[in-house]
């Protein structure tokens, strides 16, 4: 199940396309609505950080970007409450507008994930802009 459908979290990123944060704002990623999305301003890299209220267990997450507009590579780094690194992973999406689904080689089994950050050092578009239909995580 997603665990953003099912628990309280927080969310932050690094930038919002002219800073217009009503149309392309990061609450767009969580909204279940097909035809919004976050959108970040120009340039690298760019991030999207999630902090659980209560830690997690974690197995995989999905992403659905616009093709064009697609962040590669994504390095996930998860975090335990008192800021210790358990996991770095580093996967390659495809520039694509389809849901794309990415498990864990190393899945967090005991409820550690405090705080989960996605790093995008580059993005498919040349001037580095990313558009993010949906952010899943997966128990």
């Amino acid at each position: 199940m997603n665990l953003l459908k099912k628990t309280q979290f927080k969310c932050s990123v690094s930038s919002v396309q002219g800073k217009d944060v009503k149309q392309y704002g990061k609450q767009h990623m969580f909204d279940s609505v097909a035809d919004t999305s976050w959108n970040s301003s120009e340039g690298t890299p760019q991030w999207i950080i999630i902090r659980f209220e209560e830690p997690q267990t974690v197995s995989k997450f999905s992403f659905q970007f616009q093709g064009g507009f697609v962040a590669n590579p994504i390095s996930i780094h998860v975090e335990t409450e008192d800021s210790k690194q358990i996991l770095e992973e580093t996967f390659y999406p495809e520039d694509i507008n389809s849901s794309q689904s990415f498990i864990l080689h190393q899945p967090i089994k005991s409820k550690e994930a405090a705080k989960i950050k996605f790093l995008f050092p580059s993005s498919t578009d040349f001037f580095g802009r990313i558009i993010l239909y949906e952010i899943e995580i997966f128990e």
